[in-house]
């Protein structure tokens, strides 16, 4: 499942709309280029992809030319030792020629036939200009006292922000209603200017948060396809949704949604935008995040809204990974387990269960035996405890021979305190005695020890078992309180979860 969710989400990077072609023409003339051979290559998200190759370079001449239109975005000329040179529009007007030097790559920039990298030039070579003028500043500190030069270089900083600023803001609003202005403004960052004070005579620092979280986006038109040919576009997503907004899964979710609303249905930074969302959730390692997966795969791909983004097959197993996650999110009250504990265990290997080899076989001593059966099974919510820790695991597996123990060990420190009880899973039925005697030699007599020979539970679909141990922490409803936890983890998740209670949380 997850290496096919990767292939489809790779694969929609290279996604491209078929279009009426007129062909492109850009020619550079580079001065001093020791190259042979350079590349032109396009941003598309957080990738680069080669669009073309200029071959036996003499005297500099560079041309890139093709019968059919590049898709629109913003390119890199790239030399043969993979070091950019500097990135250009390729619009609706895609031929021009660029002229540089290499003695000074950005201050020689000029450009013929072109008005918007003719404006773009200007605005690099002045931010490149003040990086300079940064670098010289801190060379005229040398010989200062360190109080000095700290001054000195915060004055200089504040002065060279100020002038940034004012030249950005002019230079966007000369350029507005411009492909140019949408791509450097994926960069500009949007911060209040009126800051009220707060109670201790500060900026209010929650006025700032949520001025620039609501205005994150501002000025960003999700429905030009364009955006996503930018080396600005996939940082900004990323970073909203792994820094700016508060990192919790329904909070994600409004978030995800207020995104997705702004895109338009089939295009391609909406596909794109599923397809990232997609992995990004289903891959999440962070406890809880599976809830956004299911609400992405529910909304938008299991509903038929997703058509240029999955294949019927990948969508079929999305949504059969979804039909095991949804009855696994936190809160979510767990399926039942009917399975025989060690001491029943001899009897029902005298019915013969663990030498069947079929599902009929299996399903036959089933009913021959349903009778002798049936008292002899032990149930997960037959436990009675305000904790029940539930665990999966495997007697050959090595890492649950050293997470068990611990995990026993970790808990001692709760007995006559609190009422946590182990539901231990054996998943290996064909090892019994491997996993009694691990039983007896580790002293886990504290554990509740139950495995499932008749084969009637399905572990793997109800639990999402694909490797062992597996540890869920269910409260006294048999409902998900944390999952997946390592045995270290279990002891402070439990005092968390009675310091809650504590504190009416």
């Amino acid at each position: 499942m997850k290496k096919t969710v990767l292939f489809v989400f790779l694969s929609l990077m290279m996604f491209n709309m078929g279009r009426a072609q007129s062909g492109y023409d850009i020619r550079i003339n580079f001065k001093g280029c020791k190259d042979s051979m350079v590349f032109l290559v396009k941003y598309t998200w957080d990738q680069q992809y080669l669009v073309d190759t200029c071959k036996n370079i003499k005297n500099g001449a560079i041309q890139f030319k093709g019968k059919g239109d590049l898709d629109k975005g913003v390119y890199v000329l790239v030399s043969q030792e993979n070091s950019i040179y500097f990135d250009f529009f390729v619009n609706e007007n895609q031929k021009f020629t660029i002229s540089t030097d290499a003695a000074d790559v950005v201050a020689n920039l000029k450009v013929t036939g072109n008005k918007e990298n003719e404006q773009f030039f200007t605005y690099i070579r002045y931010i490149t200009n003040k990086n300079q003028e940064f670098g010289k500043s801190r060379d005229l500190t040398k010989g200062m006292s360190k109080a000095d030069s700290t001054k000195f270089m915060n004055d200089k900083i504040t002065k060279l922000n100020a002038d940034v600023k004012k030249y950005e803001f002019d230079f966007m609003q000369k350029n507005k209603d411009t492909y140019l202005y949408d791509v450097l403004n994926l960069k500009t960052e949007k911060e209040p200017t009126d800051i009220p004070k707060a109670s201790n005579g500060r900026p209010d620092s929650i006025y700032q948060y949520y001025y620039y979280r609501n205005h994150y986006f501002d000025g960003i038109n999700f429905k030009d396809e364009r955006i996503i040919r930018t080396p600005f576009f996939d940082d900004r997503v990323k970073r909203y949704y792994d820094n700016i907004v508060l990192q919790h899964p329904d909070t994600i979710i409004q978030e995800i949604d207020k995104v997705m609303a702004k895109c338009e249905q089939d295009n391609l930074v909406y596909n794109l935008l599923i397809g990232y969302f997609t992995y990004k959730y289903e891959q999440s390692k962070v406890m809880g995040f599976d809830k956004v997966f299911v609400h992405v795969a529910d909304k938008y791909i299991i509903s038929g809204k997703a058509t240029k983004v999955y294949t019927e097959e990948t969508t079929k197993k999305i949504k059969e990974r979804v039909d095991i996650l949804r009855n696994l999110l936190l809160d979510a009250k767990v399926s039942d387990l009917y399975v025989i504990d060690t001491v029943a265990a001899k009897a029902v290997r005298k019915m013969g269960f663990d030498t069947a080899k079929t599902s009929k076989s299996l399903t036959d001593l089933y009913y021959k035996n349903a009778k002798e059966l049936t008292p002899m099974f032990r149930t997960l919510y037959q436990v009675n405890a305000k904790y029940t820790i539930l665990v999966f695991w495997a007697v050959d597996c090595g890492h649950c021979k050293t997470e068990i123990p611990k995990l026993h060990e970790e808990l001692q420190r709760f007995k006559g305190k609190l009422d946590v009880k182990v539901f231990a899973v054996q998943t290996k039925d064909d090892m019994f005695d491997d996993w009694r005697k691990f039983i007896i030699t580790e002293k886990l007599s504290d554990f509740i020890h139950v495995y499932d020979p008749v084969h009637i539970n399905n572990l793997k679909e109800k639990f999402d078992i694909y490797s062992t141990p597996v540890i869920y922490v269910l409260d006294k409803d048999k409902r998900i309180k944390a999952k997946r936890l390592g045995a270290e983890q279990v002891a402070g998740l439990l005092d968390a979860l009675e310091a809650m209670e504590k504190n009416g949380k």
